[in-house]
């Protein structure tokens, strides 16, 4: 799977984990260059607390636009260490 976004590619990774229709990338496999961080964060009863990144590509900033859980609770343990995107981020198949 790949992550793009403003023509760059995010993050490329055949070991995705899929969650709710969002596909969790290793957090390996996400160049760090276009992530700032951000201040965010939102809570899933069944996930837990979620942190963002702020995508930064070519003089264009996405807030908010990748998001991971620090520590997810024991039913989402799945996506411990793992990335997702969305605000117009495109996941395909590579």
């Amino acid at each position: 799977m790949k992550a793009t976004w403003n023509g760059a590619t995010i993050a490329q990774s055949d070991d995705t984990v899929v969650v709710e229709g969002n596909h969790y990338f290793p957090a390996g496999s996400v160049n760090p260059e276009y992530l700032r961080p951000s201040t965010t964060h939102t809570t899933c009863p069944w996930k837990g607390e979620a942190s963002y990144h702020t995508l930064h590509v070519n003089g264009q900033e996405n807030p908010d636009a990748a998001w991971y859980y620090p520590a997810p609770k024991d039913a989402a343990r799945q996506i411990a260490g793992r990335v997702a995107f969305w605000k117009g981020v495109k996941v395909t198949q590579d």
